[in-house]
């Protein structure tokens, strides 16, 4: 499952693959490239010629932008309305290296405003087509930062009256100057470039976005919408922008709200289901908060075979520069379990795609049959009973099945199951009665069981280094390792009882096993304890002796 882009996260849970909001960062640092025509527009107060024109707009958008500015084709009509038309717009920021394409590209652009509203510096209507908006990793970044950083502090001191670079650096801009009614863009693309050269750029599609009074003084409203590549869907955004930060677009402001409807889960190998999710955010383009919910209602698991319906609220914090997610708190449930986590998305190690999930996950009011419902392909869990578990949750990026990538470590408790097999469960009752040594006791009586121990599942396999497995008169404490998908059993342990082995049995088998008294007699005097071993299959386990320890206990 690669996690690029999900308005979750989560939601992992098993991993709900968490959907992180990432997306409301494609649409807000667009709005940059709206912004490269706000100075195109000062220069519509007074008629002129196409080609003085254009060195207008190059010249105020270098200054403006302190960026080298290239523009193609350009056309001016006047009347009876101004119209501009532009083409092959280009915008570099003069730290920036050769080594990647420049901050925003522009196919084409045209300019529509009113004779009556350029008086009043308000511009009607801007449609920009085809931009690309080129965000370079942080070290390009941070080399730029060092570089003006250098030029600023190379300038004279301020006079009174006038701001320092660092009083700017933390300012955003006072004065547009023009107004922008109204500016949409179809189809633009945020492209985001990795650290590491041999990894493939990341391209996030807009479909829509759409922003109202560009260049007030106040934040812009906007509304977007986002076609999702993974999981495919359509996010609608709304909400307010700005004003821009110049000096430091990173602390550009910006809150809303979003809807992801209808999202395929089925593209993540191992998981199916439809979801959507819907919340809030607010904060910076560099540090954005969100929080929201989600709702799955039919979440399934692949090696379960089971839909069921899974809800998550949660909170997060975005990084705006790269897109990892901090996921501060996942609170899901499904059917009658519950579960808390918290963790991370982070971005693959070097030569990898994809991101990484991480959780801290907390069951502390579940159902065992709920967990076995969604990884268990029987047409009813084989066992219900209270579940508490820890674990330590990592979904590494991959093509292969979610089961096979998992990885978990953690520790269970099952308390007062039952299995709902009818020779199991009755094989259980045997085991309880003849444990405490009642092998007379006709009474049928149903004995709960109790589960505790420790697992690591990786690889497609669950390994329990240390298994407790207790009734009513026995004890079974077992090692051993799982394999999910041939379902397979290889565990070895010893099986403690309160009864000797000769009270196990009745009639003559009893004077019979009289000598295994003496071999599995516990050390402490109290009861047997029996060397054994369970392979076979999930559905058919073997049960048998350990024969090998009986003799390395009697050598």
């Amino acid at each position: 499952m690669e996690l690029d882009s999900h308005p979750l996260v989560p939601a992992a849970a098993p991993a709900r693959r968490p959907l992180r909001k990432r997306p409301l960062f494609w649409i807000l640092i667009s709005a940059a490239g709206a912004l490269v025509v706000i100075a195109a527009m000062f220069t519509a107060v007074m008629p002129l010629s196409s080609d003085a024109l254009r060195e207008r707009i190059v010249q105020a958008l270098s200054d403006k932008l302190d960026s080298d500015v290239e523009l193609g084709e350009l056309q001016l009509r006047v009347f009876p309305v101004v119209r501009i038309e532009g083409a092959d717009l280009k915008i570099r920021r003069r730290e920036s290296s050769k080594t990647y394409p420049p901050l925003i590209i522009v196919k084409s652009f045209h300019v529509d405003a009113s004779i009556a509203g350029v008086a009043r510096k308000h511009v009607d209507h801007v449609q920009l087509t085809g931009l690309t908006i080129n965000i370079a990793p942080k070290p390009e970044r941070r080399r730029q930062e060092e570089i003006k950083a250098r030029r600023e502090d190379d300038k004279p001191t301020a006079t009174t009256g006038e701001q320092t670079a660092e009083e700017k650096r933390n300012d955003p801009i006072k004065d547009a100057g023009v107004v922008l009614d109204r500016v949409d863009t179809d189809d633009a693309q945020l492209v985001i470039h990795p650290e590491e050269r041999d990894k493939a750029p990341k391209i996030w599609a807009i479909h829509m976005l759409t922003m109202y009074d560009l260049g007030a003084v106040r934040s812009w409203p906007f509304r977007a919408v986002l076609t999702n590549a993974i999981p495919p869907g359509e996010i609608a955004v709304k909400g307010d922008f700005g004003p821009w930060n110049r000096v430091e677009p990173g602390d550009t402001p910006l809150d809303g709200r979003f809807d992801f409807a209808r999202a395929d889960l089925s593209v993540f190998k191992g998981i199916s289901g439809t979801l959507s999710s819907k919340g809030s955010f607010d904060g910076t383009l560099e540090e954005i908060h969100a929080e929201g919910e989600t709702d799955t209602p039919d979440f399934t698991v692949k090696v379960g075979g089971h839909p069921f319906p899974l809800h998550t609220t949660y909170q997060a914090l975005i990084d705006g520069t790269n897109g990892n997610t901090r996921l501060e708190k996942i609170d899901a449930s499904f059917l009658k379990s519950h579960l808390i986590a918290k963790g991370a998305v982070i971005d693959a190690p070097k030569g990898e795609h994809g991101r990484t999930v991480q959780l801290d996950v907390n069951m502390d009011n579940a159902r065992i049959e709920d967990v076995m419902t969604m990884a268990v392909p029987t047409p009813k869990p084989p066992m219900n009973g209270a579940l508490r578990l820890v674990t330590k949750f990592l979904l590494p990026p991959g093509e292969s099945d979610v089961s096979q990538r998992l990885r978990l470590d953690g520790h269970f408790a099952i308390a007062r199951a039952h299995f709902t097999s009818y020779d199991i469960q009755a094989k259980i009752n045997e085991l309880s009665k003849r444990g405490r040594g009642k092998v007379e006791d006709v009474k049928n009586q149903n004995v709960v069981s109790d589960f505790d121990g420790r697992f690591k599942l990786g690889g497609g396999a669950l390994q329990i280094p240390d298994l407790t497995f207790a009734v009513p008169g026995a004890k079974v404490e077992l090692a051993g390792s799982y394999a999910l998908k041939p379902e397979t059993l290889a565990f070895k342990g010893q099986l403690l009882i309160d009864a000797m082995v000769s009270d196990t049995v009745t009639g003559w088998k009893k004077w019979l096993m009289k000598p295994a008294d003496t071999i599995f007699k516990r050390s402490d005097g109290n009861g047997s304890a029996i060397p054994i071993q369970i392979n076979g299959t999930r559905s058919d386990p073997k049960f048998g002796l350990d024969v090998r320890s009986v003799f390395k206990r009697r050598g």
